[in-house]
């Protein structure tokens, strides 16, 4: 069989994320090659392309025109996502970007639509979502071992930033809701389903930084199922989620950032018995990069994950519409 040529890589951006998780990935997977970074500060692009073995574009647009470069991974804030996921796409890149795709629903729609009619692969870099552990909770579910699913609760939190942490920043899309209430949001998502709606919510309001710093909401399913999410930058640590059924409840601690070492457990509570279940470790960023290396040499535009995408934005949008505010 002929070799596959690999997938070029481009970095906007030199994100802690990036350095720590993705880029490690991308030159961990056979299929991808990492050709160049460019971020605002030349010589921290400099530096970044040294520590990794490749190139530095004197600048973002320099990077997104460079014929070798197949794919772009944008680590840039949230708020900057919409223009340069836009601008990748107009350059025939594929892209994998940061969660959550932008920072408004008619902006994340309008992304996927363009990716859609240019046959590129559009993909976000949820990566818990990756992870076998959750294929495991849903085996566990649909196999009954809780009885009928009726509510799940889910919870990410971790004490305050840095004042000086992007995150604090609302023109650069900060916030806690879609820093990291999308990841509980996700998981409620992920197993009751599309038809959420919300019933209510709440978001905490820095006034001096102009951003949510924390929030809760309830979803409801058209049959009456429930999500209740919990999530802020003013807590002590917390990242699980809780499935609650007719006969028991499954607990996930660790649940959206699991290192690649750690072996998850899952705990099952009934009524007369509790038992720990431990699942083999994974990295969850290595996952993605396969998942979307799939999707690209297969031809494929990643339209599965689209009708995710856009079902979690709206319930982003619904959140922040529904949210009774506190100061």
């Amino acid at each position: 069989m002929p070799a596959v040529e690999p997938i070029r890589f481009g970095v906007l951006g030199c994100a802690s994320i990036a350095r720590r998780r993705t880029v490690p990935a991308i030159l961990r997977e056979p299929r991808t090659e990492l050709v160049a970074v460019a971020a605002r500060d030349p010589a921290r692009a400099r530096t970044f392309a040294a520590e990794f073995g490749c190139d530095a574009a004197t600048d973002y647009l320099a990077l997104l025109a460079r014929p070798d470069i197949d794919a772009v991974y944008i680590p840039l804030p949230t708020g900057l996502h919409h223009e340069w996921v836009g601008r990748a796409l107009e350059a025939g890149k594929h892209v994998l970007v940061e969660k959550p795709l932008t920072t408004r629903y008619a902006h994340t729609v309008a992304v996927l639509e363009s990716a859609a009619a240019r046959g590129l692969t559009l993909m976000e870099n949820l990566t818990f979502l990756r992870h076998g552990l959750h294929r495991t909770v849903r085996e566990l579910v649909d196999g009954g071992e809780i009885g009928e699913l009726r509510s799940i609760s889910g919870a990410f939190s971790f004490p305050p930033l840095d004042p000086a942490d992007i995150r604090y920043r609302p023109e650069l899309g900060g916030g806690a809701l879609l820093d990291i209430g999308v990841y509980p949001l996700s998981a409620a998502h992920l197993f009751l389903g599309p038809d959420l709606e919300v019933v209510g919510a709440t978001l905490k309001h820095d006034p001096a930084r102009g951003v949510d710093i924390s929030g809760s909401a309830l979803l409801c399913t058209p049959d009456g199922r429930t999500a209740q999410l919990t999530f802020g930058f003013e807590h002590a640590y917390r990242c699980d989620y809780v499935l609650w059924g007719s006969r028991g409840r499954l607990v996930v601690d660790r649940a959206y950032t699991p290192p690649p070492t750690r072996h998850p457990t899952i705990r099952l509570d009934s009524e007369h018995r509790s038992r720990t279940l431990t699942v083999p470790p994974e990295d969850q960023f290595a996952n993605t990069l396969h998942a979307f290396a799939d999707a690209i040499t297969t031809r494929g535009d990643s339209s599965s994950d689209a009708p995710h995408i856009r079902s979690r934005a709206h319930l982003l949008a619904q959140i922040r519409q529904a949210a009774h505010t506190t100061h």
